[in-house]
């Protein structure tokens, strides 16, 4: 009996605690150009600003409250949602950027990329399709 409640209470716990999903970091399929995992991270902070082809990046997000944006932020940028808030807000108010287009849902983001040769975006790595490329997942 003792064993059943246990069972019940970790089963309880982990339906409580968000998954976190695989994301997948997208770029158009005609763009011939690799990226590492650091770079990435430094396209997303607006650091980085050309691919090794000299192509410009555009980099968009996902809205902020999107659980794969969240993700993306833990995993790759190695920063909470807050700390990226903060960040861009310095970034604008000295003048060094602007935050990243924000598109509304994983379907947007493929879309946009799909339609950008110079675009990268990420995306829950379940809803990758033919239209885009995966670069690296995480």
């Amino acid at each position: 009996m003792k064993f059943i409640k246990n069972l019940a209470l970790l089963l309880a716990i982990s339906a409580a605690t968000p998954a976190l999903a695989d994301v997948a970091v997208i770029i158009n399929p005609g763009n011939g150009n690799s990226i590492s995992q650091n770079d990435i991270a430094r396209a997303f902070l607006g650091k980085l600003k050309k691919f090794s082809d000299g192509q410009s990046i555009t980099a968009v997000n996902s809205t902020p409250d999107n659980q794969v944006r969240i993700d993306f932020q833990q995993k790759v940028l190695k920063k909470s949602p807050a700390q990226v808030k903060a960040y861009w807000s310095k970034r604008l108010f000295s003048g060094k950027g602007k935050p990243l287009q924000e598109l509304g849902s994983d379907a947007e983001v493929l879309k946009f990329v799909a339609a950008n040769a110079n675009a990268i975006g990420y995306i829950d790595a379940a809803n990758v399709d033919g239209s885009v490329k995966v670069i690296s997942t995480f």
